[in-house]
């Protein structure tokens, strides 16, 4: 029995470790190129991309916390036992071993060790170094009850160490003054930035690394569900507030970037040559480092949520087990490279992004309308009938093309990927009159 009373220091390890969960490879890249572009128009960027990057994965961990369920399956339960099981078996699949699991091994390579490559090995590189990623995934993750002490303990405190190093130069000694915004930018700063935490897909993640930070805090001695949900959220706000700063400071560092490394064609190459800048030919090492650092954290999270998920289903068969297919299945993966993992899985996330949205504002709203199934089940049903075009559009699939037009035209939003907003409202009205009637129904 554990009697261990968990301590501010058991929060901060749990909250280090969350933030070292959400912060990979892709989180590093968006804000630098997005500083670059938004320029003087920095901050008002940063506000955007602070709301989806950081506030929304914030309430979804806080739905999990304060709903006192243990995972999405059980929240995503609201709208039936079926739609539950099937929703939460494809969101796990899709941030776990069918994208972004192999991602992370993906990006690891791209960034961390393909600039070290001879040309014209690098898919024997990339089938090497993929090995070794997920063996050592695997070997970090096989046991759940360790992660907090592995990725909390030591993972995280490396990494954080990283970027501080490589962000902390960049504010001391500024490389240049900010630059004009350009493209939409100029005058679309805010909404730009919101689609670009929109993407980061930390949302979706914030269910899987939820169930993983509960497990923690009750391994730490918390008991009641007060005592977890507090603890919860104490380490969730922990973890927010450093994404917060380095968010911010990695948007500065690419805005004051351009007097100097000029206009670059994404976020990885604006570290890349930041950290060349300012460390010459050890640049590359430290970038490459953070992040391999960065991506290792985040595959053994998701690898770790996305076993005791189905172990939760399945039992029969061993976590350890789950890890290890899940390790192999993703390194296979990771071999078709970046750029075909994208244009596969893609547009599969667009359709069920605004769908977790939806459940989130849901679950958070229980206590209005009392977990009512019809509005649970229309809600959900109206955003999926948008956000399914939303996924054909990102397919390149036309044939569809009719529907898509008259979304366009007609719901607010849908040019900036929110056009769901209105149906999904409509939705849980119709659900609540339908839930209304059937009471007076029952009444009488």
């Amino acid at each position: 029995m554990n009697t261990h009373k968990p301590s501010f220091k058991d929060t901060l390890t749990i909250g280090l470790m969350l933030f070292a969960l959400y912060f990979g490879a892709g989180n590093l890249i968006f804000p630098s190129f997005l500083g670059q572009n938004a320029g003087s128009n920095v901050w008002i960027a940063v506000a955007g991309f602070l709301i989806t990057g950081v506030g929304l994965p914030l309430l979804g961990f806080l739905s999990l916390a304060l709903s006192g369920k243990d995972d999405v399956q059980q929240l995503a339960d609201g709208a039936g036992k079926l739609f539950g099981l099937i929703f939460s078996i494809i969101l796990y699949l899709a941030i776990g071993p069918f994208f972004a699991i192999p991602r992370t091994g993906n990006v690891s390579f791209e960034i961390g060790v393909h600039p070290f490559v001879p040309a014209g090995s690098e898919k024997i590189a990339l089938f090497v170094f993929t090995i070794l990623f997920f063996t050592l995934t695997y070997f970090l993750a096989r046991n759940p009850g360790k992660i907090v002490d592995v990725i909390g303990k030591y993972l995280a405190p490396i990494k954080l160490t990283l970027i501080l190093i490589i962000i902390g130069v960049a504010i001391a000694w500024p490389m240049g003054a900010y630059q004009a915004p350009i493209g939409d930018y100029d005058t679309k700063s805010f909404f730009n930035s919101f689609q670009q935490g929109y993407l980061t897909l930390d949302t979706i993640a914030s269910f899987a690394f939820g169930m993983v930070v509960l497990q923690a805090v009750r391994a730490k001695g918390a008991k009641t569900k007060k005592e977890v949900t507090s603890m919860g959220i104490k380490a969730s706000l922990i973890s927010m507030v450093l994404l917060m700063f380095i968010y911010g400071s990695l948007a500065y560092m690419g805005a004051t970037s351009v007097s100097q490394i000029g206009y670059v064609e994404n976020g990885a190459q604006v570290l890349a040559k930041v950290s060349a800048f300012y460390f010459g030919t050890y640049g590359n090492l430290v970038l490459g480092i953070t992040i391999i650092v960065s991506c290792l954290t985040t595959s053994v999270g998701l690898t770790v949520a996305t076993a005791s998920f189905f172990n939760k289903i399945y039992p029969k068969i061993a976590i350890k087990r789950y890890v290890l297919v899940i390790a192999i299945f993703s390194a296979i993966i990771a071999n078709l490279g970046l750029t075909q993992l994208l244009a596969v899985s893609m547009p599969v996330l667009m359709v069920i992004y605004p769908m977790v949205i939806c459940l989130v504002i849901l679950v958070l709203t229980n206590g209005l309308h009392g977990g009512s199934k019809p509005i649970y089940q229309l809600s959900m049903f109206f955003t999926f009938c948008v956000s399914l075009f939303d996924g054909f559009k990102t397919a390149g699939w036309d044939f569809a093309s009719g529907i898509q037009a008259f979304y366009a035209a007609y719901l607010p939003w849908d040019n900036v990927g929110l056009g769901w907003i209105i149906p999904a409202l409509c939705g849980g009205i119709l659900g609540y009159i339908i839930t209304r009637i059937k009471g007076k129904t029952t009444e009488t």
